[in-house]
């Protein structure tokens, strides 16, 4: 069994919907689906807020690539463009920790290397896992109090957006 923590990011077009659509694509293997958070942009500040969410997802017969796989599968039905490295896009799914596995194969880089840096990703990942460990990095909440406060404080949970887990 293979277990994936998956990282959710959308700041163009119907934010939500594009995270639902994450969401339903990976139904038949989740485990739990993170509340939404609304976050500054990274990277390229001059661009529209983002909507962020973390899942946990197993699946028996997936490897890392099959994960990739279906992610870019997804980000290609929002119909993402990748047009600025971290600039503006309908849906980035990022495959952050794959179980144990190590990669450092230039398209699937595991445990995703901006992880650690991520508050985006590290306080939806503690809302569904308290006890999470990025493989070779420790306890997702060590990595997240060593986080500038700001930037902390930048991850605003958006108790009125709701992520539907059903298939």
């Amino acid at each position: 069994m293979t277990r994936a923590v998956l990282s959710l990011g959308s700041n163009i077009g119907d934010r939500l919907g594009h995270l639902q659509l994450a969401v339903s694509g990976f139904a038949d293997s989740l485990v739990a689906v993170s509340p939404v958070y609304e976050t500054p942009p990274w990277g390229v500040t001059d661009q529209p807020d983002f909507l962020n969410a973390v899942l946990i997802a197993e699946n028996a017969g997936f490897d890392e690539w099959d994960w990739l796989r279906r992610g870019q599968d997804l980000e290609r039905q929002a119909r993402r463009v990748r047009e600025q490295h971290w600039g503006p896009r309908t849906l980035d799914v990022d495959v952050v920790s794959v179980g144990e596995v190590r990669s450092e194969h230039a398209e699937l880089l595991l445990p995703h290397p901006g992880t650690p840096a991520r508050a985006t990703v590290l306080v939806p990942w503690l809302a569904i896992d308290p006890d999470a460990v990025l493989p070779g990095h420790g306890r997702v909440d060590g990595l997240l109090h060593r986080l500038p406060a700001d930037d902390v404080a930048g991850v605003t949970r958006r108790d009125d957006l709701d992520l539907v887990a059903a298939a």
